[in-house]
């Protein structure tokens, strides 16, 4: 991958792609690209339906089957694709459907980008920690340039690292393409959902006996802020995405107002976390040596490339707590989103929903709001 260069001037308006727009992250980052004058057009591919309200992201209901993905890309003229369908959670889908997301997915993904004919000329990919896994013997930080220790032990490390290798031989073929990949920490926020958010949540929190390891965050918002730059500045390579500093676990629980309950024994958790699911909490696989051992990743190389971030890993975890506090008031209050295929259509397509021209608010002298999108 080339070196980190800044975004060049006079470049030309975006089409980008976003996979997974049914994905929490997909949803996210296509609300928060609409906001960019220099991003022209906007298509969503997923199996799924929105679950967010998008005003000028195109919805395309595909499989990751590489042809169709291809035949978009080249309709369309997309010169970026985001790559935001990785499973990290083993707890959230089956063995099997989660290998044909984050290794065969990506394939077709990658495939659907390649060739002379292709306009694609920057690939980004949403990737995790897990790659570098947790051990004893692991570095404090692990910068970009490591390896991981051990080899992968669950199988989302594996798919991980098998998504990653994907990436890299792709970008070693198709040098034309600046290809970014970002390898995101433990998220917290008020909307995602992950393993640690929903531990957290319990009125005691498990810890293994005699462990009490360090761990790193970043904020939701940050990682669609990551994603954000990787889309609009031209920054090839590999990074690190995650907050300054790190915390012990027992002052991530004394942060949220809650109790340790160091009940896992320190070998063997796998086969005993199995109680812990009578109390709504399944610890995935990946998730139990960072209960041992914990993790940090450096996270100077993107911050060098002129991305900011918002909250270190203590106001991360702060802000959590406070969401935490007041969501049992706030619960209800918003109304969740349904895709509605042929309303979008009509909004989006009709003369109807137009807005109203200036010179018919000159007539009125009053300000109207737009109808539609």
């Amino acid at each position: 991958m080339s070196e980190i260069e800044g975004p060049p001037q006079g470049h030309p308006a975006r089409r980008v792609l976003i996979t997974g727009l049914a994905s929490y992250w997909g949803g996210r980052l296509a609300q928060a690209l609409e906001a960019f004058a220099e991003i022209e057009a906007i298509v969503g591919v997923d199996t799924r339906d929105p679950t967010r309200e998008l005003e000028r992201t195109e919805y395309v209901k595909v499989s990751n089957q590489h042809s169709l993905i291809a035949r978009i890309v080249r309709a369309a003229r997309i010169d970026t694709v985001i790559d935001t369908r990785l499973v990290v959670d083993s707890t959230t889908t089956g063995r099997r459907q989660a290998h044909e997301n984050n290794v065969i997915g990506t394939m077709n993904v990658l495939a659907a980008c390649s060739g002379p004919s292709s306009p694609v000329r920057k690939f980004i990919f949403k990737s995790s920690a897990h790659v570098y896994g947790c051990e004893q013997d692991d570095p404090a930080f692990f910068t970009e340039g490591m390896s991981r220790s051990h080899r992968p032990s669950t199988a989302i490390e594996r798919d991980v690292v098998e998504a990653e290798a994907s990436v890299v031989d792709f970008a070693t073929k198709q040098p034309e393409v600046d290809v970014t990949v970002l390898r995101c920490a433990n998220v917290l926020g008020p909307d995602v959902q992950t393993a640690f958010s929903r531990m957290f949540s319990l009125p005691l929190v498990p810890m293994v006996l005699g462990f009490d390891p360090r761990l790193q965050f970043v904020h939701e918002d940050d990682v669609v802020h990551a994603l954000e730059h990787a889309a609009i500045s031209r920054v090839p390579g590999v990074y690190n995405v995650a907050a300054d500093g790190v915390l012990a676990l027992s002052e991530v629980i004394g942060l949220l107002g809650k109790r340790p309950a160091p009940l896992l024994p320190p070998w063997g958790t796998g086969l005993l976390a199995g109680p812990l699911r009578s109390l709504g909490l399944r610890i995935p696989d990946e998730m139990l040596n960072q209960l041992r051992f914990g993790r940090g990743i450096d996270n100077r190389r993107y911050k060098a490339s002129g991305f900011e971030y918002g909250a270190t890993s203590r106001e991360t975890v702060t802000s959590y707590a406070e969401h935490l506090r007041l969501h049992p008031i706030l619960r209800g209050i918003e109304g969740s989103y349904t895709y509605e295929g042929e309303v979008e259509r009509f909004l989006r397509r009709s003369p109807l929903t137009r807005p109203p021209s200036p010179a018919a608010d000159d007539r009125s002298g009053t300000e109207k709001e737009p109808f539609g999108i």
